[in-house]
């Protein structure tokens, strides 16, 4: 049988294009999901009254798709399918794919894009064929790289190119995608991945590259801050590159339809420590070592000190006053800055806020339904770039949770902030972070063993329920517990606890909860100063069927109830059915 013939398509999202320019040559679903996305994000932005917002300059990064044949060639003509569907190692998956031969019909076409384009640098991020779905979101699960490819010898930034969209073919084949396809009844072997090759929003400054503002906007908040309601949606921002946000680091969440309220921090001192300190840019200076297989091979995070010198937080910071102990709006004054982002929201200078809720509506009028959508933008002048829609599945299902069974006797957990709507049963395990050993200085080795049960409960086809402290989902281990969802992906209920010492808000921005939400995942957040508890009395009179370190796993002699009011944010796990009204 021949091989695939490989095609590549190179798409200009900065040209006239239409969605119906991809078909004819080549089916459009040979660029995945996620070009498909900013395809539509394409007509969004041709709707826009660009009159309004005649200051700021709007449009989506250009682009290059690689589409799905060039994958379908490389995995034929190397004979990769053994090694990508085995069980061996992720290292090991990707260095055998980066010891693989590209398709020698694309060579030409790679090599001109290095040779014709500026010598900025480049997001390749992933577009499977299944990704960006509402119900198979795989948010996260992929990998994207960045490249800085300012190397003077335009070989080696072909090199460079090269090992990056080999990697993120290889991640179509780790561990966390594997066990997602599991737990979401999807065949990977089915699977078929497209590749972004993107210009990165941003700024150079001395050795490195980023850009000034990143952001998460959403159709619906399922945290909302009164008076907004979760309709109103809500909006994550963050100094440099979006992975503050996607990986769940600290940024400022606020509700489009109120910007000048603020997150509910109790003094300044909160906001100090409760707001962004650290930033990720490209390394655009010395070579690191050499790491083909590293996500953020060529990326470093700095601190606020970095971007001041930059010049980077005049549209974005306040000054800390330490004499008078308040915020000033700006950073005209000496003295440490906040990341507020006052500027932006509370004065007139850019029309940014107004944007976000005409961009927002646009995406949903073009999708035909919510969504979520990853921007970038620079100042100086002011320019804002899409770089991702997908859908958003919000509640639809009436459920009510009455106040009597938030208060029931027989309750395992309760809470008034969860995410999900609907009812769940045939649960009959639960996972859980013992709450005598739990220690932010041992969250590394406790998503270890999350993993370890994870994939053992994914091998028996048993969905469980998940009980946490501090924010899952971060990559900071000071914040929470840094897994990724592939880690917990066979979880059908999350419990976020929290306990005196560990005080974080959820980062609903990231793409962790963007599967969450969308695989209809029901998370409970339990805040300490909340009037419920986890009823820990009951959970270890429970025989444990696995005991860790730091975790341990029960089997249950009858299934859990779970009760979601989606609407209200209500939410109720019983062990009776007769405790339900």
């Amino acid at each position: 049988m021949p091989a695939p013939s490989a095609q590549i398509r190179l798409i200009n999202l900065k040209q006239n294009l239409e969605y119906n320019d991809l078909q004819g040559a080549s089916d459009h679903q040979n660029v995945g999901g996620k070009a498909q996305g900013l395809l539509f994000a394409r007509q969004a932005l041709a709707s826009i009254d660009h009159q309004m917002f005649s200051d700021i300059t709007i449009d989506i990064p250009s682009m290059t798709v690689i589409e799905t044949g060039v994958f379908d060639a490389f995995m034929e003509r190397n004979q990769l399918e053994d090694v990508a569907f085995s069980n061996q190692p992720d290292e090991r998956i990707a260095h055998a794919f980066q010891k693989a031969d590209m398709p020698f019909e694309v060579l030409g076409k790679l090599h001109k894009i290095i040779h014709q384009g500026p010598n900025t640098p480049l997001a390749i991020r992933s577009s499977g064929l299944l990704e960006d779905t509402t119900r198979n979101p795989f948010a996260g699960v992929y990998l994207t790289k960045m490249i800085p490819n300012n190397h003077q010898d335009p070989n080696i930034r072909f090199q460079k190119l090269i090992e990056a969209i080999k990697f993120v073919w290889a991640s179509t084949y780790f561990r966390i995608a594997k066990d997602y396809c599991q737990a979401t009844g999807l065949d990977i072997r089915s699977e078929k991945m497209a590749v972004i090759i993107q210009d990165l929003v941003g700024k150079c400054y001395q050795n490195r590259y980023y850009p000034e503002l990143s952001g998460v906007v959403r159709s619906f908040n399922y945290y909302p801050l009164k008076p907004a309601l979760p309709h109103d949606g809500v909006v994550d921002l963050a100094l440099g590159l979006g992975k503050t946000i996607v990986d769940g680091g600290k940024s400022w969440t606020y509700s489009p339809a109120y910007p000048l309220v603020s997150p509910p921090f109790e003094s300044v001192d909160e906001i100090i420590e409760g707001t962004q300190n650290e930033f990720w840019a490209v390394n655009l200076g010395e070579p690191p070592e050499y790491n083909p297989i590293k996500e953020n091979e060529f990326l470093q995070k700095l601190n606020l000190t970095a971007a001041d010198r930059d010049g980077a937080l005049v549209n974005l910071a306040s000054t800390y006053d330490i004499h008078a102990e308040r915020l000033s709006m700006g950073v005209a004054s000496k003295g440490p800055r906040v990341l507020n982002f006052a500027p932006l929201l509370f004065t007139d200078i850019l029309p940014f806020n107004q944007l976000v809720k005409t961009i927002l509506s646009k995406c949903e009028q073009a999708l035909k339904t919510a969504v979520e959508i990853e921007f970038a933008m620079t100042f100086d002048p002011p320019h804002f770039n899409f770089l991702q829609v997908r859908p958003m599945l919000i509640p639809s299902e009436e459920m009510t949770v009455s106040d009597e069974e938030l208060n029931q006797p027989g309750a395992l957990v309760a809470s008034e902030n969860v995410l999900g709507n609907g009812f769940l049963e045939h649960i009959q395990d639960i996972v859980y972070v013992k709450p005598d050993r739990f220690d932010l200085q041992y969250t590394k080795q406790i998503a270890e063993e999350l993993e370890k049960i994870n994939h053992q409960l994914l091998e028996e086809k048993r969905p469980y329920c998940l009980i946490v402290f501090g924010r899952l989902g971060t990559l900071d281990p000071w914040l929470g517990i840094p897994v990724s969802w592939g880690q917990v992906c066979g979880a059908r209920v999350i419990v976020e606890a929290t306990q005196e010492n560990v005080k974080v808000e959820l980062s609903q921005g990231s793409h962790y909860f963007h599967n969450i939400i969308n695989l209809g995942v029901m998370y409970f957040s339990m805040p300490f100063t909340g009037p419920y508890r986890v009823d820990w009395d009951w959970i270890h009179r429970q025989p444990d069927t696995r005991v860790g370190e730091f975790v341990n796993h029960a089997r249950l002699a009858a299934s859990l109830k779970v009760k979601v009011d989606g609407r209200r944010g209500r939410g109720v796990i019983c062990q009776d059915d007769n405790l339900f009204n």
